[in-house]
């Protein structure tokens, strides 16, 4: 009887493990299948990506081996702290083992392909292999490792029933440029410290290595400088305000002066730290002559105007007119003087400081939209010029370009201007930052000026991303498709002085660092494709896909994103009857537009955009959205009828 019921007792153990050897190769298999099915969606797009059979699946004690632990800490504590967040699993550090889960490692003899911030990647069924001739490189190699797995992985909390599965593959990477910048004016509104490393945390995902911090407006000033507490005391701070920027009511005196804030000098020691533990550069930018007004509210005697004794940190209202384009015309006068000699002592007291808190070989000093209208009528001006003999404007800003750059080189730095220092003649050191177009850095370039291009036409995050309706207004557009058509070494330049590419965030009009977010993401995407990866493997098409998978990941990682690339793109016309016509067109492929002129809210259920739509007689509202197949995928949209009879004038 006892023999009996071993037998059955052995059947029975062994029908059941081989059920259950059945159970976990399927779903081995349906992770796999999962796995291969799941396009590769790594950004910015490798210089060479192999996808192979077979899968890595991350073992429940993941072993990181790295021989120079050391030089590649950051690297290491990045991606230990990516694992165990999102997945729970244990990771340890050692030097040598016989089974490494992930081994980093450092070239002792360099690879030429790779240069400083080259890698290689191979992911393969048991271990996975990033190697690269410097740290930067293997961090960047982390970054496209922790793309390839689940979009979970960007969790800042424990997932469960993930398998934690990446394709098996063969990268080959290295950037275009060397210059890969973010600028993020602080100065129109404060960010704290805490914002600026976020800010920092996200753009490396991208492989960003280039902060671009505008520290000093019209709107504030965010360093403290020793020996000038002013700056801080008066220049860190303005009225607060809620709506449009620029159409702010002026602040009574009796509004408090409570909005803003400024880094102190132990603050600027943390962040260029948090920077290079990242692989990121922080360039700094004090803007003069113009957008000064902080620092003129602050000494006025740095000013031309005898009423500068009466000026205040601008809280948003306007000081400046347009119509006439630039330069503009100042309502009140925001430059420092040329043509006083208080002016340079400042700036060298100033940039003493700064140049000893920031290791970058580069100080930006603006340069940009200097207003004339002041110093065209001012006594000292016009002794400067009959001095020096100079015949223009534009040569009273060139000549205060030249004194200010000097001061710059005392410092062991390089001098950086927008490309107006262009204008009236600079040094042949100058470096330039063209954002006026690219013709200004292709003419720099070309006449042996270092170049790092950040035109407007491609680069300008502060633009607006999406139809007017759904952004806060600003003067101009922006959207997915052109930023992703930005190339910063264009035809006809000397392309060895084009040292690099950079995007732009001014902040007007960003009040909150999750409406920073907003309008970075995923326009940065573009920008990050265009300064690393080869144009030839510019593809829109893929690109779209890639992005929205990485929707997914900014979810997870809880980043704010805009969906502007669901919105359709609104174009008004009339009919040769005065008839007003709308065309709807999707920014991508796979799209349906459903819309309703009834006041109602539209479905799949409505009627489906074909044709330019007529608008009925009477209608008040048309309401859009998108959908892919059965899902809504666009945010419902409602223009009314009235904003877009205007648009048809």
């Amino acid at each position: 009887m006892k023999k009996l019921f071993l037998i059955i007792s052995c059947c029975f153990f062994t029908a059941n493990t081989f059920a259950q050897s059945i159970v976990t190769e399927t779903e081995t298999g349906d992770a796999e299948s999962a796995v291969a099915q799941t396009p590769i969606a790594i950004i910015p797009e490798p210089v060479s990506l192999v996808k192979k059979t077979g899968t890595f699946t991350l073992p429940e004690n993941v072993i990181i081996q790295s021989v120079k632990s050391g030089e590649l800490k950051q690297s290491i504590a990045y991606l230990s702290d990516r694992i165990t967040t999102a997945t729970g699993k244990f990771v340890s550090t050692v030097s040598n083992s016989s089974h490494p889960t992930i081994k980093l490692i450092l070239n002792t003899q360099e690879d030429t392909q790779l240069g400083k911030e080259g890698y290689k990647l191979n992911v393969n069924p048991t271990q996975v292999v990033i190697t690269a001739n410097q740290p930067a490189g293997i961090f960047y190699g982390v970054q496209s490792l922790i793309q390839l797995f689940p979009a979970e992985i960007e969790s800042k909390e424990l997932v469960n029933d993930v398998k934690w599965k990446a394709p098996c593959v063969d990268v080959t990477d290295y950037p275009k440029l060397g210059w890969r910048g973010l600028m993020f004016d602080v100065a129109r509104h404060f960010f704290t410290k805490q914002e600026v490393k976020q800010f920092i945390d996200d753009m490396v995902r991208y492989k960003f290595n280039l902060l671009h911090l505008h520290l000093a407006d019209d709107e504030g000033w965010r360093i403290e400088i020793k020996g000038l507490p002013k700056l801080t005391e008066v220049g860190a701070w303005s009225v607060k305000k809620t709506g449009t920027f620029g159409d702010f009511t002026p602040p009574t005196p009796d509004e408090p002066r409570t909005y803003g804030g400024f880094y102190t000098q132990e603050d600027i020691k943390e962040l260029v730290q948090y920077a290079q533990d990242r692989f990121v550069n922080i360039l700094p930018e004090i803007d003069v002559p113009g957008h000064s007004l902080a620092i003129i509210a602050s000494y006025p005697e740095l000013s031309c105007t005898p009423d500068a004794v009466n000026y205040k940190v601008r809280s948003g209202e306007k000081i400046m007119d347009w119509s006439r384009g630039a330069p503009p015309t100042a309502l009140v006068d925001n430059t420092l003087c040329p043509a006083n000699e208080k002016v340079y002592v400042f700036l060298d007291s100033v940039l003493t400081q700064v140049a000893k808190l920031f290791p970058f070989e580069y100080i930006h000093m603006g340069g940009d939209e200097a207003p004339h209208n002041f110093w065209e009528k001012n006594d000292q001006v016009k002794a400067l010029m009959q001095r020096e003999g100079l015949k223009t404007i534009p040569q009273v800003q060139a000549y205060f370009e030249k004194r200010v750059e000097q001061i710059v080189i005392s410092k062991g730095k390089k001098f950086m201007g927008w490309d107006e220092i262009l204008e009236g003649g600079v040094s042949p050191t100058a470096a330039v930052m063209s954002w006026r177009g690219m013709k200004y850095g292709i003419q720099a370039a070309n006449d042996k000026h270092n170049v790092v291009m950040s035109p407007t036409d491609f680069a300008y995050l502060d633009y607006m991303q999406a139809d007017q309706i759904t952004e806060p207004k600003v003067y101009a557009s922006l959207r997915l498709n052109k930023a992703y058509q930005f190339n910063p070494v264009p035809a006809g330049v000397n392309a060895q002085y084009v040292i690099g590419g950079q995007a732009n965030l001014w902040t007007e009009q960003i009040f909150t660092f999750r409406q920073v977010e907003y309008m970075v993401y995923p326009r940065a995407f573009a920008i990050a494709e265009s300064i690393w990866s080869p144009i030839e493997k510019k593809n829109w098409t893929n690109f779209v896909d890639r992005t929205q998978q990485h929707f997914k990941r900014l979810d997870l990682a809880e980043i704010k994103y805009s969906p502007a690339i669901y919105d359709p793109i609104f174009t008004v016309k009339r009919s040769a009857d005065k008839q007003l016509m709308i065309e709807l067109t999707p920014e991508i492929d796979g799209l349906d537009i459903y819309y309703s002129f009834d006041n109602s809210t539209p479905d799949r259920f409505y009627p489906k955009y074909t044709t330019a739509l007529q608008v009925p007689k009477d209608a008040s509202m048309l309401r859009v959205i998108t959908y892919r197949g059965k899902q809504p995928i666009g945010r419902l949209i409602s223009m009314p009828v009235a904003d877009l009879q205007k648009r048809a004038r």
